[in-house]
């Protein structure tokens, strides 16, 4: 059974930071693509940032284009989503996602990401 153990989240001021980390274990972890999502109460799960498996590429939805960095240590099997400049807007549950190159999703229990002052 796939795991994906999110860490990181937690209360912080807008404008401050803060970096998750997600954990995989039972995965050939370089063969899958590591996505951050998130939800906030009442609204659909989002696509945050993508980093594929192959070459490392990254994407990220334009709402946290320039402020968030997301990125893959495939020694450690983990992906991390460094956030900056926080908004309360980011408040939501954090989610980590795998991605297998046949499609199959596997997903984190999340960590919740609370902006306010």
């Amino acid at each position: 059974q796939v795991q994906l153990v999110e860490s990181g989240g937690g209360l912080v001021q807008p404008g401050g930071s803060l970096r998750l980390s997600c954990a995989a274990s039972r995965l050939t972890f370089s063969r899958y693509a590591m996505s951050w999502y998130r939800q906030a109460p009442g609204k659909e799960r989002e696509l945050v940032a993508t980093v594929t498996s192959v070459g490392g590429s990254t994407n990220y939805a334009d709402s946290v284009k320039g402020r968030f960095t997301i990125s893959r240590d495939n020694a450690k099997n983990s992906v991390y989503l460094q956030m900056n400049s926080l908004k309360p807007e980011d408040t939501a549950v954090y989610i980590c996602n795998a991605r297998s190159r046949s499609e199959t999703d596997y997903w984190g229990q999340g960590t919740q990401v609370t902006v306010s002052s």
